[in-house]
């Protein structure tokens, strides 16, 4: 691996984890912002065989800049995200995407949240398509905690990555619920500061908008065969609080078919190995 530099030894290093592939239309704005945060970084761009000129972008990037380190490494996102934390040097790792921007004080904002707390989740603003951008998130609790602010705008102290074992590699996605499940189990509190800003591109066509939910769904059905029931604290009347339009109800009906998808898939399993 290639010695990163850092000159700034008075903070703590952050070692921020990207996992991308095939991001050549978003990575320049990524890089970007990532490059002018507070130091000390390195910034470690895991890409999982990008075949659009991804690599070949970030490498423009590592000429002038040092803490930049480039490795390829197909896989899914869980474990390309435990490969970053395996090469990092930091005591704190950041994790965020490759479509998406840091707000110039991202860096600063995860140190002072993490002088005293275990995890940080930040403030993640949807940009694209408004009836996609504004469907928002729904909320997941364990033991009272939020554990659904999502790895592209989450920093953990690294010493706690390292005794949950980090992410989980069976997960397709949810693996950042997961481990956010584990943390809290383990008595780590996850903190919120608004002030921890990243701007996330959301998906631009409607197939990609499909897929994205297939799969959360998919993950979510993941986390409740491992853990067992995650919504005994969810309020089904939350929903009338929300805004249910067509996008809203065509996105729940995709997931539902990833959730069922699993399940069956799940019991076709069982019954093959009994």
């Amino acid at each position: 691996m290639p010695r990163v530099k850092v000159t700034d030894n008075s903070k703590e290093l952050i070692s921020i984890v990207v996992t991308i592939k095939n991001e050549a239309n978003n990575i320049r704005d990524l890089m970007d912002s990532l490059i002018t945060q507070e130091p000390p970084v390195e910034i470690f761009v895991i890409d999982a065989a990008s075949t659009d000129g991804t690599q070949d972008i970030v490498r423009e990037y590592q000429k002038d800049h040092t803490f930049i380190v480039l490795h390829q490494y197909a896989a899914q996102r869980g474990e390309s995200r435990n490969k970053g934390i395996q090469m990092s040097r930091g005591s704190i790792v950041a994790f965020i995407d490759g479509d998406c921007i840091a707000n110039p004080f991202w860096a600063i904002e995860i140190r002072k949240s993490l002088r005293d707390g275990d995890v940080v989740g930040g403030r993640t603003i949807a940009m694209g398509y408004e009836p996609f951008k504004s469907l928002g998130r729904v909320e997941v609790y364990h033991k009272g905690i939020d554990i659904t602010f999502p790895s592209c705008n989450l920093a953990y102290k690294k010493h706690i990555l390292d005794e949950i074992g980090g992410f989980d590699p069976r997960f397709v996605t949810a693996e950042d619920v997961d481990l956010n499940f584990r943390a809290v189990d383990r008595g780590y509190r996850i903190v919120e500061n608004d002030r921890m800003v990243v701007y996330h591109k959301e998906r631009s066509t409607v197939v990609g908008f499909f897929k994205q939910a297939f799969w959360n769904g998919f993950g979510r059905k993941q986390l409740t065969m491992k853990h067992g029931s995650l919504w005994k604290s969810y309020d089904p009347s939350e929903m009338l609080y929300r805004q249910i339009g067509f996008w809203w109800l065509a996105r729940t009906t995709v997931a539902f078919m990833g959730y069922f998808s699993y399940m069956m898939a799940h019991s076709r399993y069982k019954v093959k190995k009994a």
